[in-house]
C-alpha cells in the first residue's frame, strides 16, 4: 500500500510541539550581564560598572543597561528634564531624569530611572547620539545600543537570485548577494554595485550605525523621488559583517524585492523601515 506524503509550510501545534516564544516579551524582563561597561564623558568615566543588568520594556526588542547607583557617579548628576521625543529608549515615561554637570560643562538627559519599583536601585544611562562621548564594552569601544547576547547577525555568501524593482523600474539583477540574517528582521540581501541599475537611483545624504555590523555611511533614493531613501551601503563593517563591505542593499519594505523568483514578504506587507 502507497502513502501520499505533503509537505506542510509549518509545523501542526500541539500539547507536544509549540512554536519557540516571541522575540519580545509583553512585560518589562531583565537578565544580568557579565560585561565591564563603562561611560565616557570627556575624560569622565560616569559608569564604571562590572555588575549590569540588561532591562527590556514591554514589547521591546532592544534593551538599555540598568547600573547599581555605587557604579555611576551620581554626584555629578542633577535633576533634569526629559529629552525631546525620539525613537531612542526609554519608550515609557521615566521616574526622574538628570544632566550631567561637571564645572562649566552640563550635559542634559545623561541618566533616567524608570518607573518601575522592583528596578529601584538602578540608573539607565542614554546612548543617544551626542549625549555620551564614548561606551566601551571591556576595552572595546561600542555605540548605537546595548548589544542582545541572544541576538545573532550572519553575512552568507549566497547564489539565490535578487530581483529589485521600484514599480516597473529595475533597481538591481543579481545572483551573487550576501545574506545578512538578524535576530528579530528580515533577511537582507546585499548585492555587488556591478549589478545595481544606477541610472535608476540618485546618491543621497545619510548616516546610521548598528552595534552589530558598523556605520552605514552611503544612502541612496529613486532618481525621481530623492526624498526617500531606499538603498545603503556599509563602506567597512565590522569584521563578524566583512563580506557586506560595499555591496548594496534594498528596504524590502519599499520596493519589491523578489527572492528566486518568489516576492519578499515584508515587499508584499510593507512596513514603516524609517
Amino acid at each position: 500500500m502507497s502513502h501520499t506524503i505533503t509537505a506542510p509550510v509549518q509545523p501542526r501545534s500541539s500539547g507536544q510541539l509549540a512554536r519557540r516564544v516571541p522575540l519580545v516579551a509583553p512585560t518589562w524582563t531583565w537578565e544580568p550581564s557579565e560585561r565591564w561597561l563603562r561611560a565616557y564623558i570627556g575624560d569622565t568615566a560616569v559608569v564604571d560598572s562590572r555588575r549590569a543588568v540588561l532591562v527590556w520594556e514591554p514589547v521591546a526588542k532592544v534593551p538599555e543597561y540598568g547600573f547599581p547607583v555605587d557604579d555611576v557617579r551620581t554626584d555629578l548628576l542633577v535633576e533634569g528634564e526629559p529629552p525631546a521625543a525620539s525613537y531612542y529608549r526609554p519608550k515609557l515615561p521615566a521616574r526622574r531624569w538628570f544632566d550631567f554637570v561637571d564645572g562649566d560643562r552640563r550635559v542634559a538627559s545623561v541618566a533616567w530611572t524608570w518607573d518601575l519599583d522592583e528596578l529601584d536601585g538602578f540608573i539607565a544611562v542614554s546612548w543617544f547620539p551626542g549625549v555620551i562621548d564614548q561606551w566601551t564594552e571591556e576595552n572595546e569601544p561600542v555605540f548605537a545600543h546595548p548589544r542582545d547576547p541572544r541576538n545573532r547577525v550572519d553575512a552568507l555568501s549566497s547564489s539565490r537570485h535578487i530581483v529589485v524593482r521600484d514599480g516597473d523600474r529595475l533597481l538591481a539583477d543579481s545572483h551573487r548577494p550576501v545574506v545578512v540574517y538578524e535576530t528579530g528582521l528580515p533577511p537582507r540581501y546585499y548585492v555587488p554595485r556591478a549589478d545595481v541599475e544606477w541610472s535608476a537611483l540618485r546618491e543621497i545624504s545619510g548616516w546610521s550605525e548598528c552595534p552589530y555590523k558598523g556605520h552605514a555611511s552611503e544612502y541612496w533614493a529613486a532618481a525621481d523621488r530623492p526624498d526617500r531613501e531606499i538603498a545603503w551601503s556599509y563602506p567597512a563593517p565590522l569584521p563578524v559583517v566583512a563580506p557586506i563591505a560595499g555591496l548594496v542593499a534594498f528596504y524590502s519594505e519599499r520596493v519589491t524585492v523578489a527572492v528566486d523568483g518568489v516576492v519578499d514578504i515584508d515587499s508584499v506587507n510593507p512596513r514603516d523601515a524609517s
